[in-house]
């Protein structure tokens, strides 16, 4: 582990310690408090070939979480796997906003759809915390369906037709349905909001690893959300939420385009490091 340390600092690792113990663990099997109880444990072959392995993929700066295979996010352990897009803590406030939304509505049985689901984290863990909604996912990378898939699976949240993962563009065959016309009662998206000129600026790990599809969102960053947005009004039923996360550089043009809309109420939020980051607004 000093080893490891050493040599990902050496590669300029932001926390090479944090990885050292991360890569450990997932080597060993042991968490990172086990591996110091368990210190003087001689590796096996077959450790020490999956720990030498995963050092080589980091060092050309692959995610550890692809590394690794899976991410925390919530109350959940999700897989993931390159190019999904890896969840982030940030997005945890935006589930949070629609369960407050949730608890004070008098919804029975709320239905949600989630533009964009990717590995499905924002989807799963509405299900995992709502005793009762039901839950359409969409996503228009076959990769990310799939994993969304695997996860439910995994999670055992993939039974009694509460959850519908559907491969669309944003929610366009909900769109052409005039059944779901002002049937939701929450559309949440997590989409691409990257202004592509910081897209082109981010780290190695993010441009080589992790699919620009789900990132990169236009000249102003924008141009997802302007989609969700319009799809959202019809889907919508009158009161129903909208939470959108974005850019923090782009809540002010993102409300006011809201505003243009039957929207209501439209009010940016931060994220726990006081930065702009979500947008909620209500149907009218």
């Amino acid at each position: 582990m000093a080893w490891t340390e050493q040599r990902l600092a050496r590669q300029g690792e932001e926390n090479p310690r944090l990885a050292a113990q991360m890569l450990a663990s997932h080597a060993t099997g042991l968490s990172r408090i086990e591996l110091y109880t368990h210190f003087d444990r001689p590796l096996s072959a077959e450790e020490r070939a999956l720990l030498r392995e995963s050092i080589q993929r980091r060092l050309t700066s692959e995610p550890l979480q692809y590394i690794i295979g899976s991410v925390g996010f919530r109350h959940l352990e999700l897989t993931v796997r390159a190019p999904v897009l890896i969840p982030r803590p940030e997005t945890e406030t935006l589930v949070q906003l629609v369960l407050d939304f949730v608890a004070r509505s008098e919804a029975a049985k709320p239905r949600i759809v989630d533009m964009g689901t990717g590995s499905g984290a924002i989807a799963l863990s509405l299900l995992h915390e709502l005793e009762a909604c039901e839950v359409v996912a969409t996503d228009c990378d076959e990769c990310a369906v799939a994993l969304a898939e695997e996860n439910a699976r995994e999670l055992k949240l993939d039974g009694e037709e509460r959850l519908h993962l559907v491969l669309d563009d944003l929610a366009g065959s909900l769109v052409a349905d005039a059944a779901w016309h002002q049937s939701c009662d929450v559309v949440i998206s997590n989409p691409p909001y990257v202004p592509t000129v910081e897209y082109e600026q981010l780290p190695a790990e993010i441009v080589r690893f992790e699919s620009r599809l789900a990132l990169d969102g236009g000249a102003d960053g924008l141009e997802l959300y302007r989609r969700v947005i319009e799809q959202a009004q019809i889907l919508l039923r009158s009161g129903g939420l909208l939470a959108v996360e974005l850019h923090e550089n782009t809540l002010t043009e993102a409300a006011r385009a809201a505003h243009c809309l039957p929207y209501t109420d439209v009010t940016v939020h931060e994220d726990l490091t006081g930065r702009p980051r979500f947008l909620t607004a209500f149907r009218s």
